[in-house]
């Protein structure tokens, strides 16, 4: 009914672009069997980012498990700096061909959305943060998206679909629909307030009709202890919208408002966080939805044991190592792999490519998407954006 592809035929390789089938028939075809070793690394990242933040690794590892190969990877929600791999493949190439298109995009997409959610959470600092984006995308991808969104570091997602995969209730209160339905905004409002359940705050949607801040006026009077009111769409609102958050925050707080918090929502962009600093909080749509992907690449490093690789990569497996205390981060071949101290703060570097399938067999532990989210936010404290 809708056009995409099946669970199964994702697993079983009918995702892929037409030259790896060619490759395994011709492979097959001449009974050569060759032992590569590859890898996945991003040669660099949307906008001159310094770094990215992993993701997309569980799906991955559904997609690898039960071929004959060894996997290992970065944990997921790992910040990752250009040129360093992220995973590694090893095993007859024939096994994991097919795979190569499939694999990626499950990593470029995730990631991309991670890396921008992560890039948002350090420019709101503490306030909230939530993805609302996912009617701008394909809605068989829309748990991904907030997956991805939250556990690079937004607050919550609005999305029902990825509450199982996340463990989390989606967020948010009103449309315009519901008060345009209604017929006048204070109705609207307190038909909300009397219907939906107690568990979702009391955040009024004050710009359908009127001035933003005679609505929010109005919405705290309407509404007993009135949790916020939301602003949306501030990139389509005539005039400064600094100047119109000075305004409802001023009317607000001389009427004897000033526990009533200000989000804002619609066309929320990096470049407008320090122009809406007032807000409390932000529904960011398209931005993080629709990030640019992470332009993974997959490329073969050895064959046989012997180092090869095409032109403009580097050959031999390789180990990434890290510090923990500062994210300094150095290659170093595989083979050469050693007790190191970082060459910056002096505290001990590790392996960051970790064993996740052996023999097919999934050796890794795959940690729940608030685990991972706490293993960003921990990152985020040591990069600048």
């Amino acid at each position: 009914m809708f056009h995409v592809a099946s669970e199964e035929d994702i697993k079983a390789g009918k995702t892929t672009d037409v030259y790896f089938i060619n490759t395994k028939r011709v492979l097959e075809e001449k009974g050569i069997s060759r032992h590569v070793v590859a890898e996945v690394t991003a040669g660099s990242l949307p906008r001159g980012y310094a770094w990215g933040v992993l993701a997309g690794i569980e799906e991955a590892a559904r997609l690898l498990e039960g071929y004959n190969i060894d996997v290992y990877a970065m944990p997921e929600g790992s910040i990752f700096y250009p040129m360093e791999p992220v995973m590694r493949i090893e095993g007859d190439y024939k096994e994991f061909a097919v795979l190569e298109t499939p694999l990626l995009g499950l990593l470029c997409q995730a990631s991309g959305i991670a890396t921008k959610a992560a890039r948002f959470r350090k420019l709101a600092g503490d306030k909230l943060l939530l993805s609302f984006g996912i009617r701008r995308m394909h809605p068989a991808i829309a748990p991904m998206i907030d997956r991805a969104a939250y556990i690079g570091g937004c607050d919550g997602f609005s999305g029902v679909a990825a509450e199982k995969i996340t463990g989390e209730k989606a967020r948010g209160t009103m449309p315009h629909a519901l008060i345009i339905t209604v017929g006048d905004q204070a109705t609207a409002w307190r038909y909300f307030d009397e219907v939906v359940s107690k568990d979702a705050p009391r955040i009024a949607l004050v710009d359908t009709y009127c001035d933003e801040k005679q609505e929010a006026v109005l919405a705290a009077q309407t509404i007993k202890n009135l949790y916020g009111v939301r602003l949306d769409t501030p990139s389509s609102r005539r005039g400064n919208m600094r100047r119109i958050l000075e305004e409802v925050r001023w009317e607000l707080d001389l009427r004897g408002y000033k526990d009533v918090k200000i989000f804002v929502s619609g066309g929320v962009r990096e470049e407008n966080i320090p122009e809406l600093s007032l807000a409390d909080g932000f529904g960011v749509g398209t931005s993080i939805s629709a990030a640019a992907t992470i332009d993974f690449a997959l490329d073969i490093v050895e064959v046989e044991n012997k180092p090869a690789a095409k032109r403009g990569k580097l050959s031999g497996a390789k180990a990434v190592l890290r510090c923990g205390e500062c994210l300094h981060s150095k290659r170093v071949p595989l083979r050469e792999t050693r007790q190191e101290r970082c060459e910056r703060c002096g505290s001990p570097m590790r392996e960051m490519l970790q064993p996740l399938i052996k023999g097919g067999e999934l050796v890794a532990e795959l940690p729940p998407a608030g685990k991972i989210r706490e293993y960003v936010l921990e990152q985020l404290k040591k990069v600048e954006v």
